[in-house]
């Protein structure tokens, strides 16, 4: 079974990629979302997809495309990482442990800056550039959205 949060999560996600269909599994239960609409649909896995039960109703904010998050000024020769999805911004692999990245370190391309955890999946967020870290905008297990700076990298 999906969560309300869960379902409207996904169809944040396939307004702002311009996704026609997103089918998803979990449970014996199956949603669909299709398209700009964002309509989401429910059947059990028992039951034929033909057969899928009454459409949910999104809430009138979720239908609507979210504002982009509003991006920092950026001086020349800072690059900034956006986060790929949404989910909760973490810095470091566990509570216990040190973060990954400080502001001040030299940091290479592919090498892991943070963790967007996404409906309990913990995405490794890499960066895309060598140079030095010169800003981390969200704090450690704080929401972010799709498309919003995590990293203001230097590399000039």
């Amino acid at each position: 079974m999906f969560t309300f949060e869960q379902i409207k999560e996904l169809i944040e996600i396939v307004t702002r990629q311009g996704l026609e269909r997103v089918e998803i599994e979990r449970s014996g239960f199956r949603l669909r979302i299709e398209g700009r609409n964002a309509v989401a649909v429910e059947s059990s896995a028992a039951r034929p997809v033909e057969a899928a039960a009454p459409a949910l109703e999104p809430p009138p904010a979720a239908a609507q495309p979210a504002a982009e998050p509003e991006a920092p000024p950026v001086e020349d020769g800072l690059h900034l990482l956006h986060s790929p999805i949404v989910g909760t911004f973490y810095a470091a692999p566990n509570p216990d442990a040190e973060h990954y990245v400080q502001v001040g370190e030299r940091v290479k391309k592919g090498q892991v800056l943070c963790i967007v955890e996404a409906m309990k999946l913990m995405n490794e967020i890499e960066s895309d550039a060598d140079g030095v870290l010169r800003e981390i905008y969200p704090k450690n297990a704080q929401p972010v959205e799709f498309g919003e700076p995590l990293f203001a990298i230097e590399t000039a």
